[in-house]
Parts: structure tokens; C-alpha cells; sequence
């Protein structure tokens, strides 16, 4: 991440299980419509396995005004 962008609020959303990878798009969605002052200023999607699992993990990095 560049030293430029600016931010005060991290949220992660994860799942491993694979209907909750299915479904993490909308969680996200439904967050950014119920935090319209999160500007957000980075994103950063992770995946990572082991032999049993598979995780997802998409981090926002946003700004809010008024924090």
C-alpha cells in the first residue's frame, strides 16, 4: 500500500467455508451500503490453503470522515 493513502478504518471479511467464499462479495456490498461515509482508499484480496481449507480474505482500508 502506498504511503499516500490515507486511512483511519480497516474491515476485514473472511470465510473458509465454501458457500461463505460464495457469498463474501454481498457481505461486502451490504457493509459499503450501510457505511456510506467509508471512502475507501485500498483494497487488498488474500488467499491462502492449507491440505483441509481455503481461505478468502478481503481487507478494505477506508477513510471516514468525522472519526
Amino acid at each position: 500500500m502506498a504511503n499516500d493513502k490515507k486511512f483511519n478504518g480497516v474491515k476485514v471479511f473472511s470465510a473458509t467455508m465454501a458457500q461463505e467464499r460464495d457469498n463474501l462479495g454481498e457481505k461486502v456490498t451490504a457493509w459499503l451500503r450501510n457505511n456510506p461515509n467509508a471512502h475507501i482508499v485500498d483494497t487488498i484480496v488474500t488467499q491462502s490453503s492449507d491440505q483441509a481449507f481455503h481461505c478468502l480474505a478481503i481487507t478494505l482500508f477506508y477513510w471516514e470522515d468525522g472519526r
